[in-house]
């Protein structure tokens, strides 16, 4: 069974930085899972969004946070990490982590259905 674990979301003014975590028990712990990060603002209808994923050396940003956002694993640990640099209110949001065996097709891993695992979320606030 996998289990993941987010921490690090707090409130931060804009141009500020944060580094989430979130540490994975179960297969994970393999290259043949990709683990990510989709975040969605609250009280809207709006659907999960992706915003990365590391699959073996392979990286994966939207748009929107290229430049700003790196992610990154540490094995020992069996972590994942996101630094967010240069946060903007838009980035406000509860962040998940995920995670999915390896996808053959790079674009599904934009799809939240695409994932079977799932954290608690944990939630960051900008403010201007």
């Amino acid at each position: 069974q996998v289990q993941l674990v987010e921490s690090g979301g707090a409130s931060v003014q804009a141009g500020g930085s944060l580094r989430l975590s979130c540490t994975a028990s179960g297969h994970t712990g393999n290259y043949d899972y990709a683990v990510g990060w989709f975040r969605q603002t609250p009280g809207t209808e709006r659907e999960r969004e992706f915003v990365a994923v590391l699959s073996w050396n392979d990286r994966i940003y939207v748009d929107s946070v290229k430049g700003r956002f790196t992610i990154s694993r540490d094995d020992v640990k069996n972590t994942v990490y996101l630094q967010m640099n240069s946060l903007k209110p838009d980035d406000t949001g509860v962040y998940y982590c995920v995670a999915t065996p390896l996808l053959s097709n790079r674009y599904a891993y934009l799809r939240p259905t695409s994932y079977p695992h799932w954290g608690q979320g944990t939630q960051v606030t900008v403010s201007s």
